[in-house]
């Protein structure tokens, strides 16, 4: 299976550029694997370039879960990381999704200085 970056991932969610969105659309019809890397700097990209709330966020990622030709890696990471995003839409996308993975891997606790992140389980505020 091919994979898509994250301009191409931003593409297909904002669609901003319809040139882009369109190639974007062609390339993925056939289907895409996303990293998690991806993922999580699309978060970032999301936010804090184009201002997406935490709940448009969540939509984004839902849709994203969902869609018939993008095959997430781990997508069980990803929708509990997007479990605790909603429940905590404070927290970054990206940092429950590093508890998740650190979660599935067996290594937690997961040694944080940030405060929203060590209040979720699986976490410690160091």
């Amino acid at each position: 299976m091919r994979a898509i970056d994250t301009n191409v991932l931003v593409r297909i969610i904002i669609r901003d550029d319809a040139r882009q969105a369109a190639a974007a659309d062609r390339f993925v019809e056939r289907g895409v694997w996303v990293s998690l890397f991806a993922l999580a700097e699309a978060s970032w990209v999301l936010t804090k370039v184009y201002g997406r709330s935490a709940a448009e966020l969540a939509v984004s990622i839902r849709m994203l879960l969902d869609h018939e030709h993008i095959a997430l890696q781990d997508p069980d990471v990803v929708e509990a990381a997007l479990d605790s995003f909603r429940a905590r839409p404070e927290v970054r996308f990206s940092d429950c999704l590093l508890l998740e993975m650190a979660r599935k891997a067996g290594h937690l606790p997961l040694g944080t200085f940030d405060r929203g992140l060590s209040g979720l389980a699986g976490s410690e505020k160091l």
